[in-house]
């Protein structure tokens, strides 16, 4: 055990953070050992990843003192923060600027963080294809974790940047799942037209991590983008519609009508959309399932993701 790499996970009870810290403790034979990091270890998740044999640790992401001890001794790390606890890419940098100068304090060797696009790479703010949020932002949730990348670079931390993609969990917890019309059916309604989407079930996004950490300094430096599978909305609507048992109707929306929806995130929302239709070929060349499938070979395309996961998707 004590020839094992350690590796410290961030989100440990989240969702990215979670698959990767399960995948560690599936493969007794990798080679790595897991520090699962938490804000609280009396939580049930955090209980259930002790018993699993993970070590658990608590720190606080916009703490710098913790965040450095919880990385003592390690040789890698996986960072992840959080956008929709605070709604804020201001704080969402200051955390990622803690977490680049820790790593490069405990001397790691090889970091992943969980980033985004900046969008105002394709949308300056003076452009009026598409509003600007806050002041200064397109996408905030993409753009924080986008601008702050050169934390990483700027401190000299070996890092690869993972580009996850649309959760299809959010069908699930982030009620962007089908809804019941007042005529009793089931439709899913997105502003994605006719285009493809990037999606993954939460899972694999820390499997595929687990499979870029066991390649080594092979992808350090790099970008990489994860997917289970590139697929239209009207695709997934019928395959919603084979593993519910009733019929899922697709109806298209505007930008626009999304971000008029109002609820917590309504705008941000309806940008990202905008930004994977209009944007769709840059971002289905980035997110490629078949090297997510080498990184995670029990990878999920979204067929096997309903087959699991339908049965908890509100209706």
């Amino acid at each position: 055990m004590s020839q094992q790499k350690t590796i410290v996970v961030f989100g440990a009870t989240g969702a990215q953070g979670g698959g990767l810290v399960r995948a560690i403790l599936a493969d007794p034979a990798g080679g790595f050992s897991v520090r699962a990091v938490t804000r609280d270890l009396t939580s049930d998740k955090s209980k259930a990843l002790a018993a699993m044999g993970a070590e658990v640790v608590v720190a606080d992401i916009d703490d710098a003192a913790s965040v450095r001890k919880a990385l003592e001794g390690a040789y890698g790390a996986f960072f992840v923060t959080f956008f929709w606890a605070h709604f804020s890419p201001d704080k969402e940098s200051a955390e990622v600027k803690i977490f680049a100068d820790a790593a490069k304090d405990a001397g790691i060797q090889h970091a992943i963080w969980s980033t985004l696009e900046d969008t105002r790479d394709w949308y300056a703010l003076d452009d009026d294809r598409m509003p600007t949020l806050h002041g200064k932002y397109k996408v905030p949730h993409f753009d924080g974790k986008g601008q702050s990348n050169h934390y990483f670079t700027d401190a000299g931390v070996p890092t690869t940047f993972l580009l996850a993609s649309f959760y299809w969990d959010n069908f699930i917890y982030f009620g962007l799942g089908p809804k019941r019309g007042e005529d009793g059916k089931l439709t899913l309604t997105m502003p994605m037209g006719d285009k493809q989407l990037s999606g993954i079930g939460a899972e694999d996004i820390g499997k595929c991590a687990y499979g870029i950490f066991k390649k080594g300094s092979a992808l350090i430096g790099k970008s990489v983008g994860v997917a289970g599978e590139n697929i239209t909305l009207a695709n997934m609507c019928a395959l919603m519609s084979k593993a519910l048992g009733e019929e899922v109707t697709y109806n298209a929306i505007s930008p626009a009508v999304f971000r008029s929806f109002g609820f917590p995130g309504a705008d941000d929302l309806g940008n990202m959309f905008q930004f994977y239709d209009e944007q769709s070929d840059y971002l289905l060349g980035v997110r490629n399932p078949i090297l997510s499938k080498e990184l995670n070979p029990s990878l999920q395309n979204f067929s096997q993701w309903l087959a699991d996961n339908a049965k908890r998707i509100p209706l």
